[in-house]
């Protein structure tokens, strides 16, 4: 993913609310399958990490995103954006690299 098209990323993730929120039991199986099924429906998400959550918000966006096969656009905060691609259709339009 190129700069410029993190930068589109962030700015459509700027007006988004958190779909999903992520606790003291961090990452189950049945949460991390309800992310992969909301990026394949939206493609871009927000999620909230709550400050009950013993584990690093950089390593929770890690992790998620190596078993979504997702992006990590940004982690600011407590809050963590995800990007991949639709395989049905593309819903976000991508600015090209030129």
């Amino acid at each position: 993913m190129t700069t410029k098209q993190r930068a589109y990323l962030k700015s459509l993730a700027m007006a988004m609310d958190p779909i999903y929120q992520i606790g003291k039991s961090t990452l189950t199986p049945e949460l991390t399958q309800g992310v992969s099924d909301a990026l394949e429906a939206r493609e871009l998400i927000k999620i909230n990490v709550l400050k009950n959550c013993m584990t690093d918000v950089k390593e929770v966006a890690q992790i998620l995103s190596e078993r979504t096969h997702s992006e990590v656009v940004q982690v600011i905060g407590r809050k963590i954006v995800l990007y991949r691609e639709s395989k049905d259709k593309k819903r976000i339009i991508l600015p090209s690299d030129k």
